[in-house]
């Protein structure tokens, strides 16, 4: 089972490493991380890279390919050489699946028009300009696309599909090899319970963090 991880500038680190995590332990499983060019990929951080092992024309299939979010989506929604790639890996995948603001770039694609989806909540709303209907759940299933919210929540999308690809009981296991059990000290991980004025400073950009 082949699994593609698409990588490329400014993309956000734990979109890919999370999913990463759990989607390498699956028996069988090979993974390659791919980007227009072999080599390392700076993170939206700048301080973390990750390295692109094939180029884009060397990876044309893939049984699951994952596309993480970042500040480097925007511009990469109306690169037509990068979104005919998506389209020609789409066709023959399984899953079609993404992170974050990933999302965006499936719908860039034209690959979920009339489905739903979710994204980071700070972009949720731009999924219906690309005929997607938004979805505030943590991962949203729709077919063969399977989207997750921001960051963290491609943990659960992993384990998602690994229940899928693998059986509950490998999807169990894995969980607890990564000792994956959150119990975050703040309750600020979602819109629903942060508190309203830090919601509105992030969404009017006020509060810059990183």
């Amino acid at each position: 089972m082949r699994i593609a991880f698409l990588l490329y500038k400014d993309f956000t680190a734990l979109d890919v490493v999370g999913p990463y995590e759990v989607l390498s332990r699956i028996p069988g499983a090979e993974v390659v991380f791919t980007a227009a060019r072999r080599g390392p990929v700076r993170t939206d951080m700048t301080s973390l890279a990750l390295t692109a092992d094939a180029a884009l024309d060397e990876v044309d299939s893939a049984d699951v390919l994952l596309i993480p979010g970042g500040p480097g989506t925007a511009e990469l929604l109306a690169d037509e050489a990068l979104l005919d790639w998506v389209r020609a890996v789409d066709a023959t995948t399984t899953w079609t699946t993404s992170v974050c603001s990933g999302s965006l770039l499936l719908g860039a694609a034209g690959l979920l028009t009339g489905r739903r989806a979710t994204s980071h909540w700070i972009c949720l709303d731009q999924l219906p300009r690309f005929g997607a209907e938004p979805a505030s759940d943590r991962v949203v299933v729709d077919g063969k696309y399977a989207t997750a919210a921001g960051v963290s929540a491609g943990i659960d999308l992993a384990l998602s599909l690994t229940g899928r690809l693998a059986g509950d009981a490998t999807a169990e296991a894995i969980q607890l090899v990564i000792e994956y059990d959150p119990q975050p000290p703040y309750s600020a991980g979602s819109t629903a319970t942060a508190p309203a004025g830090l919601v509105e400073s992030l969404r009017a950009g006020d509060l810059v963090v990183g």
